[in-house]
């Protein structure tokens, strides 16, 4: 049972959902007012959680084809065969993005649920199925997941476009390239040979990196922003602080391009986004 559980946990890129269910989170904190109740903050929370575990399972299932020929991802359920692709899996897909819906219409509203529906749509079907394999522009686009989840956040209180989430949402959006991209120069044998077009994959290590590099800095700058539309000092430490980590790593693979330095970059992302998410949370509950 505990090996089924730990296997599920993996499939469905758990560890994603819970950043993703951050940014739902973080999207209320910004915004001007949060009208929710616990309740509903805690409904919304874990309903982003399982659209996007679901998205999880399905880029899993989809591309476990791909899985098996990398490295990185072997060891996989469905690559390894542990999991057995078949209608019992995309049913369970399918009823948990339904079942995630149904709570967050029923917590907040139709906008937000929507949003949620964008999220798990575009990772799931847009960047798995449409894009991966096709463009190295998937990443780029997928990165709207991220984004969406935001905007279900700010959308549950009627704040969509209130500028501070909104704000955040392009922060997102900027950030999940540079955070796929660090990795794929790290892993780009990888992509190679599985034929994914990733960036580093497609063009020199010069250029790969200074996008990377260029994308970090506007997503850091941007992040600033909150400050001037109400957000206060605690987000700007947490913005600075991981943003000034993350430009200073991807500063370093512009100078020195190495595997392990890809990898670096890739962990400060991981940083950045967490320490801004939790900034943003503690910054609504403690300054406002």
């Amino acid at each position: 049972m505990t090996e089924t559980i730990r296997l599920v946990y993996q499939a469905s890129k758990m560890r994603l959902g819970f950043l993703i269910a951050a940014c739902a989170v973080a999207g209320v904190a910004m915004s001007p007012t949060n009208t929710l109740t616990p309740v509903q903050l805690l409904v919304l929370g874990l309903a982003v959680l399982a659209s996007s575990a679901a998205a999880g399972a399905f880029n899993q299932y989809y591309e476990r084809d791909l899985d098996g020929i990398m490295v990185r991802t072997q060891k996989r359920p469905f690559a390894t065969g542990r999991f057995r692709a078949g209608p019992l899996w995309l049913s369970g897909i399918v009823i948990t993005v339904l079942l995630s819906l149904l709570a967050t219409a029923w917590a907040t509203n139709v906008a937000a649920t929507l949003y949620v529906f964008l999220g798990a749509f575009t990772y799931g079907v847009v960047y798995t199925v449409w894009l991966k394999r096709r463009t190295w522009w998937n990443i780029v686009i997928g990165g709207l997941s991220g984004s969406f989840a935001v905007m279900a956040g700010s959308a549950a209180v009627g704040a969509t476009f209130d500028p501070a989430p909104l704000i955040l949402a392009i922060v997102l959006f900027l950030w999940t390239p540079p955070h796929f991209w660090a990795m794929a120069f790290a892993c780009k044998r990888d992509y190679e040979r599985a034929g994914v077009p990733m960036l580093p994959t497609v063009v020199s290590d010069p250029v790969s990196t200074a996008t990377i590099f260029g994308h970090v800095l506007a997503l850091v700058l941007l992040s600033v922003v909150p400050v001037f539309y109400g957000m206060g000092w605690i987000y700007f430490l947490g913005a600075a602080a991981g943003g000034a980590y993350f430009v200073w790593t991807s500063w370093q693979l512009m100078r020195k391009p190495t595997v392990p330095q890809g990898w670096r970059v890739f962990a400060a992302s991981i940083v950045q986004l967490g320490l801004l998410l939790t900034a943003a949370i503690l910054d609504s509950l403690l300054l406002r």
